[in-house]
């Protein structure tokens, strides 16, 4: 399988202090030109951001030099509703003149104010966007979208070795022709943290890292988290977010000597799977 090819880009880094094993900051604009760089040399093609990570628009619409499809979400506020002015500021932060996926990140927005949905499917017809679709937290989400007959071309979902939650409608979306992108495949980074600096809150998840702990000495595990989500069939795109170039180009070679994971006999709540339960990370 031609791992690279299925693999896209996350840049939450590059515009927020984001994740929780993340010790580097924001990633500088230079390192951010030396990454969109290997990656597409390495055959990654796709980019995902989204207007609330901070800078991250502007970041990539000053540094972008190949053809990547761009995908990225809008937030919008009770007080401000308009879709194509969102999308204007969008275009405009990214340099670009269409973009390839442009998501809810708060789906119930587009389902509670279904105007907003009949302009992005203009906008698709205008061929400003390729494909329209929603980016969920919850599965509760996806099933009010579903419910409302909002049927998508683009969802973006968390999905990993822990959270397995989305898989059935996963599967739906896809026999539909929806193009399905997960991300989270790291949770954050919390696969790679120091147990012994974790908050309390995370010891439930404590022992499963501990047995994780030996390929991530050998500096394996990487590859292995991945190869869990490439390997599924109803999964198109697996989104990873890097802060440097070493963690981009130690993820792919990873891929190469990647192990199987063992099955799991885990489960773990909601409260750990969904990383905006966590407590603030501390500055």
């Amino acid at each position: 399988m031609d791992y690279s090819s299925k693999l896209g880009l996350g840049t939450v880094q590059f515009g927020i202090n984001y994740g929780i094993s993340n010790n580097e900051g924001i990633t500088p604009e230079e390192e951010i030109r030396n990454i969109l760089s290997y990656a597409w040399s390495a055959g990654v093609n796709t980019i995902d951001t989204a207007s609330a990570y901070g800078i991250s628009e502007e970041v990539l619409g000053r540094n972008i030099k190949n053809n990547f499809r761009i995908v990225t979400k809008f937030s919008l506020s009770e007080s401000s509703l308009n879709i194509k002015d969102e999308f204007e500021r969008s275009l405009q932060r990214l340099n670009v003149d269409r973009i390839y996926g442009f998501l809810a990140h708060r789906p119930l927005n587009v389902t509670d104010n279904p105007s907003i949905w009949d302009n992005l499917k203009q906008m698709k017809s205008e061929g400003l966007i390729e494909k329209i679709g929603f980016s969920f937290n919850t599965t509760e989400e996806a099933e009010t979208v579903m419910k409302a007959g909002l049927w998508p071309d683009l969802v973006q979902v968390p999905f990993n070795y822990l959270d397995n939650r989305f898989v059935k409608i996963m599967q739906e979306l896809k026999s539909r022709g929806c193009e399905v992108h997960v991300r989270s495949a790291f949770l954050q980074g919390l696969f790679f943290s120091d147990i012994n600096n974790l908050d309390p809150y995370f010891n439930d998840i404590i022992p499963l890292l501990n047995q994780l702990k030996e390929y991530k000495d050998k500096g394996v595990l990487a590859g292995m988290l991945l190869k869990y989500c490439l390997e599924k069939d109803f999964i198109d795109k697996v989104i990873i977010g890097v802060n440097t170039l070493q963690q981009l180009k130690d993820n792919l070679e990873s891929l190469n000597v990647a192990e199987t994971l063992p099955n799991l006999n885990y489960n773990i709540t909601q409260e750990i799977l969904i990383p905006s339960n966590w407590p603030k990370k501390k500055v």
